[in-house]
């Protein structure tokens, strides 16, 4: 009888072959994002409240793609710079506890992290080697290899994942993504609760509480890692947002694991468009409004359902889209984010909405400013034009 590891390599296949699922390969764009030095010290290592600050009082760069205006102001300036009207897209995905001690059969300790839930009871996971106070890439595991975790739990590798290369050889490739199987002794939230840790990487200095990486709307969780754009959202803010007249929508998209060591597109991720969401963004761009996306993961999720006439459809699933320049955006208006690495695949995407000149004139500026990068730093609000009537 066919063993399970068989199966699992059979249905995902080998490099090129076309089986229908969700993890096909397909050719992807030749991405060539913004690149540029990002100084050590314009790394956030703590969360806001570390440095005195409010979530809501990080600094926020606003720039108008129209003429390429810039102003400073600090997140809790949103409301007045958004109109009646505007519908604002957040997704409300919460961050797990998505990192797990674990240790191979020959006893080298690893850490396990959870990325992305595939059908069939399937795990995108990242291997990674602690190492002093930050973790690294770890390429020498094998096929059907079993990791021990903690409360007697373990994970089985069945074959390696890469999001260019389906099945990719272990043998030859550097692999630190698999597809894994997971044996648990309880359920998952209940299991990670207890054992579980949130990802970190080297810039942040000390380990945090779950709830620093938790957005204050989150409903359901699954996302490896926060999505970030929405971390500074207060109750106060989303009242104000509502006071002005600005419709705040929700979706779900759960994000994967972000350490792209080689700059690799993005993997695989569920998501969920309600009705009630893709209503709201199609009236909005009927009564000339503008839609605004909290993060990149919205932009993909909206773009995902959205047509080539622009028409948004409910929807869900897994989406590999990778939205660039050559592809363009047809959902969305404007976008708040974080700012991103250097020649980070989020930055094709917001090129595909700015342009590469204005995203060249907004780093340069955020860069010469001091402001924060990572997932504690301070936010950037791409709008169309310079100002309203």
């Amino acid at each position: 009888m066919e063993n399970r590891r068989s199966r699992i390599a059979r249905r995902f296949g080998k490099r090129g072959d076309p089986r229908s699922s969700i993890l096909d390969p397909r050719p992807l764009p030749h991405l060539a994002p913004l690149d540029f030095r990002l100084p050590p010290e314009l790394e956030a290592g703590e969360p806001p409240e570390a440095r005195g600050l409010a979530r809501d009082e990080v600094r926020l760069l606003v720039s108008h793609r129209a003429d390429h205006h810039i102003e400073h102001r600090i997140f809790r300036d949103l409301p007045e710079l958004l109109d009646p009207g505007d519908v604002v897209v957040v997704n409300t995905s919460g961050t797990m506890n998505a990192a797990l001690h674990a240790t191979r059969a020959d006893g080298t300790p690893l850490e396990v992290h959870l990325s992305t839930r595939l059908p069939a009871d399937l795990w995108i996971v990242e291997l990674r080697r602690p190492d002093r106070t930050t973790t690294q890439a770890f390429y020498h595991a094998r096929p059907g290899e079993t990791l021990l975790l903690p409360g007697g739990a373990s994970a089985t590798l069945h074959v390696p994942y890469r999001p260019d290369q389906r099945g990719a050889d272990s043998e030859k490739e550097r692999v630190r993504l698999w597809i894994a199987t997971l044996h648990l002794p309880e359920a998952l939230p209940v299991y990670l609760r207890q054992h579980g840790f949130p990802i970190r990487y080297g810039y942040v200095r000390a380990s945090w509480p779950i709830s620093f990486y938790q957005t204050v709307y989150a409903t359901e969780m699954g996302s490896a890692e926060m999505p970030s754009a929405g971390r500074a959202f207060t109750p106060d803010l989303l009242k104000r947002l509502a006071a002005r007249g600005v419709q705040v929508v929700p979706l779900i998209l759960h994000t994967g694991v972000a350490s792209l060591e080689e700059h690799e597109p993005p993997y695989e991720e569920f998501y969920r468009v309600p009705l009630e969401t893709a209503r709201a963004v199609n009236a909005a761009h009927t009564a000339g409004r503008r839609v605004v996306a909290v993060g990149t993961t919205v932009v993909r999720a909206l773009e995902t359902v959205t047509d080539a006439e622009g028409c948004t459809h409910p929807g869900e699933g897994w989406t590999r889209l990778v939205v660039t320049p050559e592809g363009g955006l047809r959902a969305v208006d404007a976008l708040l984010t974080g700012l991103h690495e250097p020649r980070a695949t989020h930055l094709a995407l917001l090129e595909a909405l700015a342009g590469r000149e204005h995203l060249h004139r907004t780093y340069t500026e955020a860069l010469q400013q001091g402001y924060l990068w990572h997932e504690f730093g301070d936010l950037h609000l791409i709008l169309p034009g310079a100002g309203r009537d």
